[in-house]
């Protein structure tokens, strides 16, 4: 789930990469398309115990047996596509060749201009060295399937009991439903199943959205007429605008006593933390504990906002008729203060599309069967989490310099890589150090313009230029790991 500001990156468990082209590699290359469900879908035995996806899908993995079938007959995503599935090899064939020196590249403004393959090069590595083996690497973030299904099914049960106790009150919140967001739904989840994102997500009717700045993501909601929920009313403010920080504040009230009668487990709910939209449960699990994130969102079924029209192209990667869908699915706005206010009234929410980037990490493919059964394999989600995991460590190493970045600057610069790469054979499994090199490629360029636009409302830069010390200390450091080939991912933390 997007936040701005992101949680604190945990400890993750050492990925030690190996060296040479050894006869594991060699074993690597000939390795079936559809590898063990357990590396890549780790929570695949638990999808029972998690809360439902909303959407109407079947939790079935990304490359499982059944995906394929499940897929046609329940999502309309996939349904929609007319593309025939590539048949470029997802194994085998020549290892890829050592990434080459930095060429003068010229960065396009950004996919939506035009980006292509050959705007972004790929990012320079020790002169002499042999490829590092990013396929060890990425085994080594697979989440362990036990840890995972009890994990999930503790979430699952404390959510259950927290939804029954705050729906028994008959309130303002009685109409709550649950929606999950964030990597673990999106499959992304690296190092420990120790971090959930739930949405409690309210129907509201009669919204008006007015644009509280330049961003086009932040928003001030009132009613149009006199609304269905009229419990809502007592959270208007003076200016009869709807208070993202009353509703939170009366929420957090409910749950905190909610919490109290759950059983099986200790719950506690932990300091609020300034301006964060989520409301942050601990649940014991001996010898650690699993942070829970709850938050507050409003569903809108009504048009999506001016700012987004121009966002969202994947017509060249998913297909126009993929991004019409998207585009009627409803709308949610979080209960999160717009920071550069300089009044802070707690009366502003923000635009979210976790349902939509769920959907396209679940269908990344350009043809229907990527990462199926029977299809070949792509390397997208592999690079994603590599970089995830790469920042993940700078950010355990630099705290304060890095503190401005989270998992959402990573997703959004691969939903953009998505689009400059829009094919299945530009992510084939057997390049993935190419693949990983050239996503890389791009999100520096990013970093070194301070330009990451949000992938569905494009006048919205992640990268401020205010952060530009920041930005240009993120780069030196991820310079510093291509050119010394990652020393981080071989480092006992």
């Amino acid at each position: 789930m997007e936040r701005a500001g992101g949680r604190a990156a945990r400890g993750g468990r050492a990925a030690p990469a190996g060296r040479g082209r050894g006869r594991g590699a060699a074993a690597a290359r000939t390795r079936s398309a559809c590898p063990d469900r357990r590396r890549d879908n780790p929570g695949a035995g638990a999808a029972a115990s998690l809360p439902e996806p909303q959407d109407g899908r079947s939790a079935t993995p990304d490359g499982c047996p059944g995906g394929k079938a499940a897929a046609r007959k329940t999502d309309p995503v996939r349904s929609s596509r007319a593309r025939p599935a590539g048949k470029a090899a997802a194994a085998g064939g020549e290892e890829p060749p050592a990434p080459q020196p930095r060429a003068a590249r010229r960065r396009a403004a950004g996919p939506e201009a035009g980006g292509s393959a050959a705007g972004t090069a790929r990012p320079a590595a020790a002169a002499g060295a042999a490829p590092l083996r990013l396929r060890e690497v990425v085994s080594q973030l697979s989440l362990g399937r036990q840890d995972v299904s009890e994990a999930s099914g503790l979430v699952n049960d404390v959510v259950t009991q927290l939804l029954q106790a705050i729906r028994s009150q008959e309130g303002s919140f009685s109409s709550l439903e649950r929606l999950g967001a964030g990597s673990y739904y999106e499959r992304i989840k690296i190092s420990e199943p120790n971090e959930f994102d739930i949405m409690l997500t309210m129907p509201v009717t009669r919204l008006r959205l007015e644009e509280c700045d330049s961003t086009g993501a932040f928003y001030y909601l009132t009613f149009t007429r006199n609304p269905k929920e009229r419990y809502l009313t007592k959270f208007l403010d003076e200016d009869g605008k709807l208070s993202s920080l009353k509703m939170l504040e009366a929420l957090r009230k409910i749950i905190k006593e909610a919490v109290k009668t759950i059983k099986n487990v200790a719950v506690t709910v932990t300091r609020k933390k300034a301006g964060s939209p989520a409301i942050t449960l601990q649940i014991k699990k001996p010898p650690a504990e699993i942070s829970l994130d709850i938050v507050l969102a409003l569903e809108v079924q009504q048009s999506w906002p001016p700012s987004t029209k121009n966002g969202l192209n994947i017509e060249q990667w998913l297909g126009r008729k993929v991004r019409r869908i998207f585009r009627n699915r409803k709308l949610y706005l979080v209960a999160k203060q717009n920071k550069e206010e300089k009044v802070l009234r707690g009366n502003t929410w923000r635009l979210s599309f976790s349902h939509i980037e769920k959907e396209m990490m679940t269908n990344h493919g350009s043809a229907k069967t990527c990462c199926e059964f029977d299809g070949a394999k792509c390397c997208r989600k592999e690079c994603l989490k590599l970089l995830k995991y790469l920042l993940e460590q700078l950010k355990m190493k630099y705290k304060k310099e890095l503190e401005k970045f989270c998992s959402y600057h990573i997703k959004t610069a691969f939903f953009h890589s998505c689009v400059i790469w829009p094919h299945d054979k530009d992510w084939q499994w057997a390049d993935l150090d190419h693949c990983f090199h050239k996503y890389l490629g791009y999100f520096l360029d990013c970093l070194q313009s301070s330009q990451l636009p949000h992938f569905f409302i494009p006048q919205y830069n992640l990268l401020s230029l205010n952060d530009k010390a920041s930005n240009d200390f993120l780069s030196r450091e991820i310079n510093y790991q291509i050119n010394n080939r990652f020393p981080i991912f071989q480092q006992d933390n």
